[in-house]
């Protein structure tokens, strides 16, 4: 999944096509020079000013550059180190941004807008490695076990720590039919899996239903936030008429966009802030429940994971700022972001984070994720069943939910 919300291309100002080409003449200048850190020492470099912060540690870089070339146990190639550099840059931001070389990013505008194969997981990076946030039910990675958590160590030969978020995304894209290789790293295993995955064009997960305590609670299962699921609730909320309760449950829901997200939230809300979204140059949007989009007050519970994802992650927020219903099950992923394109001289290109969205009492979810007002552990993968008036054996945090919307008034 890319980001929530997509910013247009935007071309380097001339401001900073100077900056980098001033940058790439003063490290050669000093590669070239000999130039010594003297007073500036090596490590812990600190200044009085930004900027004189950012000139020293641009020194630095340079004197770096210098002893690899000269010390190192073989000549290296300064492309390579450079490019890793600048990789390294980004992801020190947050795992969203990302540095495309001219390679990389002709193949990220040229891929296809649909008819893409993949294996079935949503991704992002934890720790500097790519992560299984969630797997598409009945997938090639489903088939295998995969689940939210596990680590994917290496792509074929290339370790997914020295690759960006954006490129880790594109390898595990492909024609229908290719395959992929993928190194996994499971909780509580000592060696990682090798894993050979075919790529397939899969159908996005359904929405489920069903319905409990004699059909007073409907449960709603969305396999994503996307427009064609929310109007598909929205349709199942007004048909439940008057006297039901609603359990939502966003587990493993990592598809979709900030404003379906939103949107959902707002089925729930009359009125009050469901989010804002604001960075450093990024004016403060602010995102208000409308009360003509406002469909039910009945007593809700929204069941969350560590595979609740992006839009299903402002749902969530935006309904336990606002006290509206319980958010039961475990602490979110944290993914709440909005990226600019910057295309840079050369044809390389940077994936920058210029905006996070803040739930409505302020907590940036990208940072700090959303926290259940009432936290049960993970329950085990396997199936509801039809009907189950008595709890659903083994799913704690689902019993929990049930148990919370029994003891109130519908």
């Amino acid at each position: 999944m890319f980001p929530l919300q997509a910013a247009p291309v935007v071309f380097v100002s001339r401001m900073v096509q100077r900056f980098v080409f001033v940058f790439s003449v003063a490290i050669f200048a000093a590669l070239g020079s000999g130039f010594v850190l003297g007073e500036f020492g090596w490590f812990g470099v600190h200044a009085g000013g930004e900027q004189d912060g950012a000139y020293r540690q641009m020194r630095v870089y340079a004197e770096v550059l210098k002893k690899v070339q000269s010390d190192y146990v073989k000549d290296p190639n300064i492309n390579d180190v450079t490019t890793g550099a600048l990789h390294g840059l980004l992801e020190s931001l947050d795992s969203d941004s990302s540095y495309l070389t001219a390679t990389e990013y002709k193949i990220y505008k040229e891929r296809p807008e649909s008819g893409v194969a993949q294996v079935g997981i949503t991704v992002s990076k934890r720790f500097g490695y790519a992560t299984i946030v969630s797997v598409l039910p009945g997938s090639p990675a489903d088939k295998e076990h995969l689940t939210d958590g596990d680590v994917i160590e290496s792509i074929g030969d290339q370790s997914t720590r020295e690759l960006s978020l954006a490129v880790v995304r594109l390898m595990l894209e492909g024609k229908p039919g290719t395959t992929v290789t993928l190194s996994v790293v499971r909780p509580r295993k000592a060696d990682p899996d090798k894993l050979t995955l075919t790529r397939v064009i899969a159908a996005a997960a359904p929405l489920s239903e069903q319905q409990f305590e004699n059909a007073t609670i409907v449960y709603i299962k969305p396999g994503s936030l996307t427009q064609a699921h929310v109007d598909e609730i929205a349709a199942k909320i007004k048909a439940a008429g008057k006297g039901h309760k609603v359990l939502l449950d966003l587990r493993d829901s990592a598809g979709g966009d900030a404003l379906q997200g939103l949107r959902l939230a707002n089925f729930f809300i009359k009125d009050g802030t469901l989010a804002t979204l604001q960075g450093q140059k990024f004016a403060l949007q602010t995102f208000t429940a409308d009360a003509g989009k406002f469909l039910t007050d009945a007593p809700l519970a929204v069941l969350v994971n560590r595979g609740t994802y992006g839009s299903a992650e402002l749902t969530a927020a935006a309904i336990e700022d606002a006290k509206r219903g319980d958010v039961v099950g475990e602490r979110t992923f944290g993914e709440g972001s909005v990226q600019k394109t910057i295309e840079l001289p050369d044809g390389a290109a940077l994936l920058l984070t210029v905006a996070k969205y803040q739930s409505p009492a302020g907590k940036k979810i990208q940072d700090v994720a959303v926290t259940p007002t009432v936290v049960v552990g993970p329950a085990p993968d396997e199936e509801l069943e039809d009907e189950a008036t008595p709890p659903v054996k083994g799913d704690e945090p689902l019993n929990k939910a049930l148990d919370l919307l029994k003891a109130k008034n519908g």
